[in-house]
């Protein structure tokens, strides 16, 4: 349970007990990790510290991604910051994503311009920041980049629409960053969860339905639980996937790999 003694780490995106982004610090704690944590704003600052105290981590970072890199709380002056405390960084987990939710739902053509730029920006851009500010702490001994990703991002699932777009930009910025920094042992990869009951989920249009979908037709016959999500980012974060970037782990009973789903399945 100590396969994570002596890492130093940030977690980007908690919202509260029951998101990934927590499952996945729960897990990695739970195996030595030393954790650092960004929140966007006071409240999501309330519900991280009761969280933060579980583990016995304390230090945390007001940080909004979509800041220019001058401005105060940007992604940028927040590894300033860091660096202050730390030297150096071993991991960093980006598990944040945005759009409009009033346009998480109908029909991708009708996407605005304006949620279509934000939605990018946040959901895409800001991991790419991201890399590009943690590579000074990494730079002596390599890390490991960590970002969640969806199978939207790869085929169509109902009412996802622009956030189908800017996770498509997310999975092929995984790779183009994989080549920059692979050869300063910096590995970058992302993690496909299937559907789960978390914040963020319920703000698109028909949850409900894909998550029973999923569970019906996945080889599995089950969505994912967040011990089994911070399982499988322990293996990307830890040097047991010391041979693995520009990758997208699916963790999702297998629902990747069903193209077209027995009709016993849909009854």
């Amino acid at each position: 349970m100590s396969i994570m003694k002596g890492k130093k780490g940030l977690i980007m995106g908690v919202a509260n007990e029951r998101s990934i982004a927590w499952g996945i610090a729960k897990t990695l704690a739970d195996h030595g990790a030393e954790l650092a944590f960004s929140y966007q704003n006071e409240g999501f600052k309330k519900r991280l510290i009761p969280l933060m105290d579980s583990i016995k981590a304390n230090k945390f970072y007001e940080c909004d991604v979509s800041k220019d890199i001058n401005e105060t709380n940007s992604i940028e002056n927040m590894f300033n910051k860091i660096l202050e405390g730390w030297d150096e960084i071993d991991f960093v987990v980006h598990a944040l994503a945005y759009s409009d939710k009033e346009e998480l739902k109908g029909k991708y053509v009708n996407c605005s311009r304006e949620n279509f730029l934000k939605s990018l920006d946040v959901s895409a851009f800001s991991f790419t920041r991201t890399a590009k500010s943690a590579f000074p702490l990494m730079f002596s001994k390599g890390g490991s980049l960590l970002t969640l990703s969806y199978l939207g991002a790869q085929r169509t699932t109902p009412n996802y629409n622009v956030m189908g777009v800017a996770k498509s930009a997310l999975e092929a910025s995984i790779k183009y960053l994989a080549m920059d920094l692979g050869k300063n042992n910096i590995r970058v990869n992302g993690l496909s969860a299937g559907p789960v009951k978390t914040l963020a989920g319920a703000a698109i249009s028909g949850a409900r339905h894909v998550y029973r979908y999923s569970e019906s037709v996945a080889p599995l016959n089950f969505n994912p639980e967040l011990n089994e999500i911070g399982n499988s980012a322990l293996y990307l974060i830890s040097d047991l996937s010391s041979g693995v970037t520009g990758n997208i782990h699916h963790v999702d009973g297998g629902l990747h790999s069903v193209a077209i789903p027995k009709s016993s399945d849909l009854e």
